[in-house]
């Protein structure tokens, strides 16, 4: 059992096929130019000791002596640095911005630029100047959309952030109504499509909240939220992949066709940016149809001999 690549083309990044089953991943929105990726970063004071970076000794006289000791990467480093990379294949400009938020008294935001994916192993993470008292996510959500208006006077299109937490979300309630702000926004014209990731770190974070956040659906629109629980940091950084391939709307519909012309998949709603999907025996390609548009892509062939490398 084989599978062979066959040489994807735009929008495609990414085609498998095995026994009339095919996985497709979408490289990007074939309709819509310019996604805009964000992460904000949970500053609050109960993340205080995962950005600690803890001392390594080396030697027990240098311990005594204060010699030589090295500092290991925080737990939340390597996951965000991970994050980054990751994200910057699906931004429309390799920049993401990045902030820690629930930080200070006031529980605002702290950003730190727009950083670059390629230079993720510079990047340090040692927590905002000031943690927080609390957890209020309404003003990085104020954050994101004030940064995706600028965006959308240079070409973006779209946009995506990542909230990540560890704990009890205090302002949900106005949260929730400016949401509702966001949408009418949109669907008005006045900001482009925007789309929420909320990942819950540990025992602390209240999932039934999450999931009443996440679970509104908005007419005419949709689900602005998804969210997922890690139990610890170093789960963190796939599940956010996941959760961006899974949810991240590619379009607004679309339909796949057999080589026969066949509908194969109708997707009404929203294009996931990975489609699935079974062909008949002997099909050599399919095409997807977005708004009167049609990408055609052959398939990867099933063999089972050694005819294929």
């Amino acid at each position: 059992m084989t599978k062979v690549h066959e040489r994807p083309v735009e929008p495609f990044s990414d085609v498998h096929c095995e026994h009339g089953e095919v996985r497709a991943t979408l490289l990007h929105d074939p309709t819509v130019e310019g996604l805009d990726m964000a992460i904000y970063l949970d500053g609050s004071g109960s993340m205080t000791d995962e950005y600690e970076y803890k001392k390594k000794w080396s030697g027990i006289v240098n311990w005594f002596l204060g010699k030589n000791t090295e500092f290991l990467p925080n737990v939340v480093e390597p996951q965000v640095r991970w994050i980054l990379e990751y994200l910057a294949t699906k931004d429309r400009n390799g920049l993401l911005r990045v902030a820690y938020w629930a930080t200070g008294h006031r529980q605002s935001i702290e950003v730190i630029g727009e950083l670059k994916g390629m230079d993720v192993e510079t990047y340090k993470f040692p927590g905002p100047s000031s943690f927080g008292s609390s957890t209020n996510l309404e003003p990085a959500i104020r954050d994101f959309v004030s940064y995706m208006r600028d965006q959308a006077r240079n070409g973006a299109r779209q946009g995506c952030a990542v909230f990540i937490t560890d704990g009890v979300i205090h302002d949900a309630e106005e949260v929730t109504k400016y949401c509702a702000e966001v949408v009418r926004e949109m669907k008005n014209g006045k900001l482009p499509r925007l789309n929420f990731i909320l990942v819950g770190v540990g025992s602390g974070v209240d999932e039934e909240q999450m999931e009443e956040l996440c679970h509104v659906e908005y007419p005419g629109f949709g689900h602005l939220w998804c969210h997922r629980v890690a139990e610890e940091i170093n789960q963190v950084a796939e599940l956010v992949a996941v959760l961006v391939d899974e949810t991240m709307t590619v379009a607004s519909g679309g339909i796949v066709y057999d080589d026969k012309g066949k509908v194969l998949a109708r997707y009404e709603a929203r294009l996931p940016a990975i489609l699935e999907f079974q062909v008949p025996e002997g099909c050599k390609s399919f095409t997807l149809e977005i708004n009167g548009q049609k990408y055609t892509q052959p398939l990867p062939e099933d063999d089972d001999d050694d005819d294929h490398h």
